[in-house]
């Protein structure tokens, strides 16, 4: 075993740090805030300017970041490496979502808007994309989890948009993505040479031969 190998390995465990650490930050600040509805609020005002649960929630933000980007480096030696850009791109927007909180002025919730928006696309274009290469190598198992995650992920973060339980969506939305980041990340640490390689058919055993 290498040691680019092993360091791969765990690079790809940011991939399961980030996401958890994110999703149980919002799940947690968004029970535990005063007047704060996670129906129908985003998760961005737990790390509005005027916030209490603002700097553990802009800190979960930045190890979700962190985790997405260190994922992102280690599936470029995978099938996925194509798709790693999605991930790493999700990654930095989310550096730009902590960086420019809402409430603070127009402007700054517009720019904030526009990272949050960048982010969330390539969340779901992250499993999508990995589902169509999945399936163009046949890997079908994975490829469905992916297509499933993606196909979720995408249809919740639009949904978002259209009415007043944009909140729910929206943590529908990551939670989805977050499934198949964790999962492909999970697969890529256990140190499989190709983790996302399809299992060959079983040929059939040969019959007995009768004397």
């Amino acid at each position: 075993m290498d040691a680019a190998g092993s360091g791969s390995r765990l690079l790809a465990l940011g991939g399961v740090v980030g996401p958890v650490t994110f999703a149980g930050t919002w799940l947690v600040a968004g029970i535990v805030k005063t007047g704060y509805s996670p129906l129908h609020d985003p998760i961005s005002d737990l790390a509005g300017v005027h916030a209490s649960t603002r700097p553990v929630m802009t800190t979960a933000f930045v190890v979700f970041a962190g985790g997405m980007c260190s994922y992102a480096w280690a599936m470029r030696s995978t099938r996925l490496g194509l798709v790693s850009t999605a991930a790493a791109i999700s990654g930095l927007a989310t550096l730009g979502v902590a960086a420019f909180p809402l409430h603070h002025s127009a402007t700054v919730d517009s720019v904030h808007g526009v990272f949050a928006g960048t982010g969330y696309v390539t969340l779901a274009a992250t499993a999508l994309g990995s589902a169509a290469v999945l399936t163009r190598l046949e890997c079908r198992t994975w490829a469905r989890v992916a297509a499933v995650t993606g196909a979720v992920s995408a249809t919740s973060l639009a949904l978002t948009l259209l009415g007043s339980f944009g909140g729910l969506f929206q943590r529908l939305g990551l939670t989805a993505g977050d499934v198949w980041i964790v999962a492909s990340a999970v697969a890529c640490s256990r140190g499989a040479p190709d983790p996302f390689r399809a299992r060959p058919a079983l040929s059939p055993r040969p019959r007995p031969r009768l004397r």
